[in-house]
């Protein structure tokens, strides 16, 4: 459970998870797998019996779910499935057709999925993973007992209270330098070693805590592999931080159902992630420009035109303008209708801002205020959550602010088809796409359709939301984009995630880039921020710093509880919109990094220990990261504008002096208020727009840059196919051969020492 400290306000619309009760003096309730008998094997699975320290009787499943994944199940039902999966399938396990399942008479039971083994020892039982070659990756944890001979952690098996099952539990050894990742969107420390993630959405109150808006039961470890946790349950992770030397995994649910994922690197253990949950849907391209939002503020279609006619006036890349709450009539939230006074002619508003070339995004959630006629017909018609005697669930979701709401149910089919026609007559007024807000969870004690409670649909009802929502996108538009604020396991079929609401604060924006990096480490690489934080105005130069940052993110959106209009910072304008500037410029790249992101699952912000997993100081430097595979940022998170960044091993180029740094060190960066601490992978060609318009998809020629002009190639991805440029240094020349449908119409040279004096286009 999250500490509280007292009397400091928390929340009660989506509640703490349910405490476990404890268990009484003595051992007693308390089960381990002892030993084991061989009942069943077919090939790729084995089943045994497994008898506990309890005298229980419960069931273990070891099999291969896919090249170098290998589940395990421990229940009392062989056919016992997470309480979760009654709304949604979380893990979808694959195949390998050269798994097998080695039986030997008084020998380990070997189970063979390439990559990954798994060494099964029966009598006394434990569980042993390896790679291919036998070295030892990750293995059951033998039990911690103190002088009383107590156990000090939890073991492979269940605890029981009063006789009834309330959790399964398993640990593994952890070696003393070994780090952890994912977890979610957690904005502390990225190595999670000594802290407790929980599973269980929160509204995360300023983004600077363990509380999350989305959890994912995923992490990856510095020694090679992953560890993915199939339940919608608050599961609980203690890593390392009880017993320094094991992770324990608490899941209050009818099953213990995980898998091992192997790696060795990062990238590769998500890669087999993304095999169990999804691909990430790759965002269209115009998504990657300039989001402007409303912000926090009453709205008008006057307003919005004046604000699309003054970003084109001032020369400011935008694509997208996003509508905050005030689209709709104030008390009327979210019932998907335009406020008639604020916005009388939504029709012509559309029209003349796809005239500008900005698309639009409006703001939502799955809340109706109960002032809305829209709340009258839902009700009616059985399409909310109830409460336990039936009847509509009447909620106060915004903690007396606003009006109190139903919560759409969206495990009755006939209700997600009610909403999304709510969303489909929008799309085909000309919306492009949805801010999915808030769908962290519902009451505990409130009933869906399907006959779930509020506690097993808790984190699985934002899939279902955001399912719908992309679902009725992808029917109209054609592809998949929402903006979530809050998510689960698989969520990255939702092709964009943002971080919610943050402080304003250089402290805040350091743990908002933790918890960017930490999603990506957990299978999402489609993910933004409010650039300049949330709750409040920033100082001019943090809002310049912020928007650095967002113009080197995944997805970039100015938005707050106060403007983040850049003529509304008239002293730095002129900073902030040359950092979106050169985002456009640099386009190509960034969109190449998304469609390979989407390809393997890899981020596209990637923490060091992506690139460089056996550095054990990239597990440790959480504020920098690399964007795609060339560019090393490290936003300045201080306000006297200096700060160490670490380089890794190779050679670095400073972007903005053109300096050759050598890695595998620290250096101290100082920049001034116009420049973000940017590095460039030594002898990279980085494809630059020559003359960036004000959006994205006009067709733009491209200027190849090299930093350090040596042997190197470089694709570039678009809608129109793959453009593969090859650059080979003769001499004093760097000659560069294209091939593909892109028209790159010069090679610029980096003032980088060594340097070739010219470049070709041959």
């Amino acid at each position: 459970m999250p500490y509280r400290p007292p009397l400091v306000t928390h929340e009660y619309f989506v509640a703490d998870p349910p405490e476990l009760p404890v268990r009484g003096r003595g051992e007693g309730g308390l089960s381990a797998v002892s030993a084991a008998e061989l009942v069943a094997a077919d090939g790729a699975e084995v089943m045994v019996k497994a008898v506990t320290t309890a005298e229980e009787t419960l069931v273990v499943q070891v099999g291969v779910a896919g090249e170098g994944v290998i589940r395990v199940r421990l229940s009392e039902d062989a056919a016992a499935r997470p309480r979760s999966e009654g709304a949604v399938s979380l893990v979808t396990p694959g195949t390998y057709p050269g798994a097998r399942a080695g039986v030997a008479p008084g020998e380990p039971i070997v189970i063979d999925a390439g990559s990954l083994r798994a060494e099964i020892s029966l009598a006394p039982w434990h569980l042993r993973f390896t790679d291919a070659s036998g070295k030892a990756l990750v293995e059951q944890d033998r039990g911690h007992t103190d002088i009383s001979g107590r156990l000090r952690t939890l073991p492979f098996g269940r605890s029981s209270v009063n006789g009834a099952p309330v959790a399964y539990h398993e640990s593994f050894a952890a070696a003393p330098d070994e780090a952890f990742s994912g977890f979610g969107e957690s904005f502390t420390r990225l190595d999670k070693r000594g802290q407790r993630p929980l599973m269980w959405n929160f509204d995360a109150f300023g983004a600077e805590s363990q509380r999350a808006y989305k959890n994912i039961p995923l992490y990856v470890s510095s020694k090679g592999y992953g560890v993915l946790v199939d339940s919608g349950a608050p599961t609980e992770f203690d890593v390392c931080q009880s017993t320094h030397s094991v992770v324990q995994i608490l899941v209050p649910d009818d099953v213990m159902d995980y898998y091992v994922i192997a790696g060795p690197t990062p990238s590769e253990v998500l890669d087999r992630y993304d095999l169990l949950t999804s691909r990430p849907a790759l965002p269209p391209k115009w998504a990657f420009g300039t989001w402007i939002s409303s912000g926090f503020c009453v709205d008008s279609q006057e307003r919005v035109l004046a604000r699309a006619r003054t970003i084109r006036e001032r020369g400011i890349p935008c694509d997208v303008l996003h509508l905050d709450t005030y689209w709709q009539t104030d008390g009327h939230w979210s019932d998907l209708r335009w406020d008639p006074v604020n916005f009388p002619d939504p029709d012509a508003m559309l029209a003349e801002l796809k005239g500008m070339g900005f698309r639009v995004c409006l703001w939502m959630n799955p809340y109706i205020s109960h002032l809305s006629p829209a709340f009258a017909q839902g009700s009616e018609a059985g399409y909310f959550l109830k409460n336990r005697a039936g009847e509509t669930y009447v909620a106060d979701c915004w903690h007396g602010s606003f009006p109190a709401c139903g919560i759409v149910d969206f495990t009755n089919p006939r209700a997600a088809e009610w909403f999304q026609g709510l969303l489909r007559d929008l799309l085909r007024q000309g919306v492009d796409a949805f801010k999915t807000d808030f769908a962290e969870g519902v009451p505990a004690d409130s009933v869906a359709y399907n006959g779930m409670a509020g506690t097993d649909l808790h984190n699985v009802y934002t899939l279902l939301f955001n399912d719908a929502v992309a679902a009725v996108t992808r029917e109209v538009h054609g592809h998949d984009l929402v903006w979530a604020r809050s998510s689960y396991l698989g969520g990255q079929r939702h092709s964009a995630q943002w971080g919610g609401d943050t402080y304003t604060s250089y402290a805040a924006m350091g743990s908002t880039i933790r918890g960017g990096l930490a999603h990506g480490l957990s299978g999402v690489p489609f993910w933004s921020h409010d650039a300049g934080g949330f709750t409040g105005r920033p100082t001019d130069d943090l809002y310049v710093r912020w928007t650095q940052f967002g113009a080197f993110s995944p997805l970039l959106r100015l938005h707050g509880t106060t403007t983040r209009e850049p003529w509304e910072f008239p002293a730095v304008e002129e900073q902030a919109v040359g950092a979106l500037k050169l985002r456009y410029r640099l386009m190509p790249y960034i969109y190449t990094a998304a469609v390979e992101a989407a390809r393997t699952g890899a981020p596209m912000m990637r923490a060091m220990c992506v690139d460089y997993p056996d550095d054990p100081v990239a597990w440790q430097a959480d504020l920098q990261y690399l964007l795609g595979k060339d560019l090393l940022v490290a936003p300045m998170t201080a306000p006297e504008g200096t700060r160490q960044v670490y380089l890794p091993r190779g050679t670095w180029v400073d972007y903005w002096t053109g300096e050759v740094l050598e890695g595998s060190r620290y250096v101290t960066v100082g920049t001034p208020l116009d420049r973000i601490p940017l590095f460039v992978r030594h002898g990279a060609l980085i494809p630059m727009v020559s003359d960036p318009g004000d959006t994205v998809d006009v067709p733009a020629e491209i200027t190849l840059v090299a930093f350090g002009g040596g042997d190197a190639t470089v694709e570039i991805h678009d809608a129109d196919g793959v453009t593969v440029a090859v650059a080979t240094r003769d001499g004093d020349v760097l000659r560069v051969a294209v091939t593909g449908p892109k028209r790159v119409t010069g090679v610029e040279i980096a003032p980088v020492a060594g340097a070739p004096a010219r470049a070709v286009i041959s």
